[in-house]
């Protein structure tokens, strides 16, 4: 054997310890920064998937009233007076304006929220006994047969930016029944400029 094979000048491969740590704390860094958007991302999707459930129930009332005829009710769950409860779709079968006993006529019922979603209402959609009411022909009406245009505020309570805007969803329905989706630009903006609105 010659001197010549048995010296190997292969090339060591490899990262050093210094590159290992240099490219370990870059990584740190960046996720350090992308944390908190992340966070604040996933919470806007929570409520904007919250915002969603609620708008569907909304044009389910309405469109089964077209659809059927009839004047069609959504109402908190169990009969109670808060909509973070989950709602109930159903249709006035006996005219009473109230949920038929025995679950007749019921269209659809909803779960609960998460409990850090709080939902409140105005006019009709607030109170003791609130309920949201389309005709057959679609308009959104109180007990009494006036039109009720009317909103929902949907919010988180688990934020410390809770009140900010971004925490905020409101859908406002006007009396002829059309809903829309609005991100409030400040507190100041109840019924959210048309720039917010999807």
């Amino acid at each position: 054997m010659s001197k010549r094979q048995l010296s190997c000048s292969c090339r060591q491969r490899g990262f050093t310890l210094i590159e290992t740590i240099v490219t370990i704390a870059l990584a740190a860094l960046l996720l350090m920064v992308a944390a908190p958007a992340m966070t604040a991302y996933k919470r806007s999707s929570e409520m904007t998937s919250a915002t969603n459930r609620l708008l569907a129930a909304v044009n389910a009332t309405r469109g089964e009233a077209m659809k059927r005829g009839v004047t069609t009710l959504l109402v908190p769950s169990l009969g109670g007076s808060d909509w973070s409860t989950g709602w109930t779709v159903f249709v006035d079968i006996d005219g009473t304006q109230a949920l038929p006993a025995g679950g007749r006529g019921v269209i659809a019922s909803t779960g609960a929220l998460p409990s850090y979603v709080k939902v409140s209402g105005n006019g009709a959609a607030s109170g003791g006994a609130p309920y949201l009411m389309f005709n057959a022909s679609g308009y959104s009406k109180t007990k009494s047969g006036a039109f009720g245009a009317l909103s929902f505020t949907l919010s988180r309570s688990d934020s410390p930016d809770s009140g900010a805007s971004g925490m905020t969803r409101k859908i406002v329905i006007s009396s002829t029944g059309r809903a829309r989706v609005c991100k409030p630009a400040s507190a100041s903006d109840p019924d959210c400029s048309d720039a917010n609105v999807w």
